[in-house]
């Protein structure tokens, strides 16, 4: 069963002459554990597809199933854990406080799980993580009593990725998590993300407009053009794990790398020429 599956999905914004076609004709299945992300340029409709998987849009058309459940069946047993592109963590709670509010509130959601049918396979056996033990590999150990405003925006995103690890959610959708960050701290976060990721084994859609980015982290990469948003090519990333610093030495990491840059100026191409 997938993790994730789009058939057909399709979203307008407005009406008439004024309307905005982000989505069309979207289709994409993605199988547990797969690390997936959607490249694109600005108003392609990436982060609109991550927003109706995550269930806080809906779909014009077509169809979304996470896990073979509807994105609101998926969110109410905690099964999708969201990142957006800022970290939203609660200003008056220190960082053990940010990250373990989660799981003090939605203690019924290894019971709404058991309940999705085929999905109770998924929450068997899994046991509450140790959040300190997450706070300490994510390299935020010396910073558990500090406030948010105490602390780098890389340690605040480093904050936020725990925090939507800690209810082990089965599909975790990350909107440009790291795009506000300088380079090293960016590749920082990407080395202690990938950690934790193959640890955990969740299946992660996560958008991008690195390529370089995209690249490093992925199984497969979704290529999407604007106007009307949609997907122009999947590109599977044959490169071994773990992908450490070296990766940008070898010369299939910028192979990959141009093929993705010359997906995307095709794909402009051909809306220009449309």
């Amino acid at each position: 069963m997938p993790a994730v599956e789009l058939s057909s999905v399709g979203k307008v914004y407005g009406y008439g002459p004024s309307a905005m076609v982000a989505l069309n004709d979207v289709g994409l299945s993605i199988e547990p554990g797969r690390f997936v992300s959607l490249i694109g340029p600005s108003g392609c409709g990436k982060s609109t597809l991550l927003r109706i998987v995550a269930g806080l849009e809906a779909a014009d058309r077509g169809t979304v199933r996470v896990h073979d459940v509807s994105p609101e069946e998926a969110c109410a047993a905690k099964l999708i854990g969201f990142v957006p592109q800022s970290p939203a963590l609660l200003p008056w709670l220190p960082v053990l406080g940010n990250v373990t509010l989660p799981q003090k509130i939605n203690r019924d959601a290894p019971s709404r799980r058991e309940r999705i049918g085929q999905l109770a396979d998924h929450g068997r056996g899994k046991t509450q993580p140790d959040m300190m033990a997450l706070l300490i590999r994510a390299g935020l150990g010396d910073a558990i009593h500090k406030l948010p405003a105490q602390l780098s925006g890389g340690m605040q995103q480093r904050a936020a990725i725990v925090r939507a690890f800690g209810l082990q959610p089965d599909v975790l959708l990350m909107d440009e998590p790291f795009s506000a960050l300088d380079e090293f701290t960016r590749e920082s976060l990407q080395d202690q993300l990938l950690d934790l990721w193959d640890e955990l084994k969740t299946t992660v859609l996560f958008v991008t407009h690195s390529v370089s980015e995209a690249v490093r982290m992925s199984d497969t990469v979704v290529v999407m053009a604007p106007r009307p948003g949609r997907i122009v090519d999947l590109i599977d990333i044959d490169l071994p794990r773990p992908r450490n610093q070296r990766l940008f030495e070898e010369r299939r990491f910028h192979e990959y790398e141009d093929l993705i840059r010359d997906r995307l100026h095709s794909a402009w191409r051909s809306t220009d020429a449309a």
